[in-house]
Order: C-alpha cells, then structure tokens, then sequence
C-alpha cells in the first residue's frame, strides 16, 4: 500500500477537524466517538492517531476551528460593521436551529470545562479573541466585550431551550434589546 502523500495527510487532518467541529456542536463532546468522528470525514477508525494523540487534542482543535469559523463569518469594512454583523447573524433564528454550525461556546461550554488544560486554554484565546472583537476598536478586550459575549451565548443557550420558534424569537429579540440597552450605558 502506498504511502499517503503529506499533502493527502493534511487534507485528511483538516477534515478529521471539520467533522468534529460540526458533530461537537451538533451532538456534544462526550456524545460523539472518535469512531463517529473518522467516519464523518470518510476515514477509518484507524487512521485517527496519526493525526492527534488523543481525543482531546481534536477536542481542542475542533474547539479552535469553531471558534475561527465564527469569526470568519464577519462582515464588514469596520470594526463597528463587523461587530454589528456579528450580533446580527449570532441573535438569529438559524444559530438557534444549527448548532452544529454555530458557536462553540453555546454548543458545548459546559462539556469544555470538563477538559484539561488545551482545551480550556484554546477556549481562553477564544474568548480573548471574540471579546475583543465584540468590544470595539476603541477598547479591544474591555469588560464590554466580556459582558456582550456572555450576553449573547446565554441567549443563544436559552433560545435553543425555547418549545417553539416563537419563543425562541422572543429571546432573541430580548437579547439584542439587552446588548442595545449594554451599548447604551457604556460611555
């Protein structure tokens, strides 16, 4: 059998990742397999610790990838468009029904807890990176950033929580009046 070429192995890592990423947030951390993993980015059970040494190891890569792909998601040509855009696609009715597409930190914040020092760490720079974000070109990681952040993944949390769409639209729309009224009172 043919060596894999380096080129073959890193569209296989980058994959293995992808596939975590969406079955993290989609099913949870403890729910999925490292087999569910593999066979989700079409490779064999086998293959998986030549690309991590543990389950964990994905965990944090996968926590990473979901975290860029949130960010990356932004749009617009300044930091306050950016940050708006953000808050608008995050309080929507579709980050509530696609988890496995959405925020790694409403998916599976409290499994990340649970995890050692990688992962709780890849989470850290998440927040620093988000926070800072949502704080504003003027104060990059401020309080303000820190409240907004938590501010929209508990609505988010609760949202997913809601019996219908109806209520999961009304969270919604009282967390963005809740981020509107945080804006307001900063100085």
């Amino acid at each position: 059998m043919p060596r894999m070429s380096e080129a073959d192995k890193r569209k296989s890592h980058e994959r293995i990742i992808d596939a975590a990423a969406h079955l993290f947030r989609s099913d949870g951390i403890g729910a999925t397999s490292v087999s569910d993993v593999m066979q989700a980015a079409g490779l064999t059970q086998g293959g998986f610790y030549r690309h991590f040494s543990s389950k964990e190891a994905l965990v944090a890569a996968a926590f990473e990838r979901s975290a860029n792909e949130l960010l990356n998601k932004t749009r617009g040509k300044t930091e306050r468009q950016k940050r708006a855009d953000f808050i608008a696609k995050y309080l929507s009715l579709a980050h509530v029904q696609n988890a496995g597409q959405g925020c790694p930190f409403a998916a599976n914040g409290a499994e990340v807890t649970r995890f050692g020092e990688g992962v709780r760490s890849e989470a850290a720079d998440a927040i620093g990176r988000i926070s800072s974000m949502l704080g504003g070109a003027e104060k990059p990681g401020d309080d303000d950033g820190i409240a907004t952040l938590a501010l929209l993944i508990g609505t988010i949390t609760l949202a997913r929580l809601a019996q219908s769409d109806a209520d999961a639209t009304r969270i919604i729309d009282v967390g963005r009046d809740a981020v509107r009224r945080l804006d307001a009172a900063t100085p």
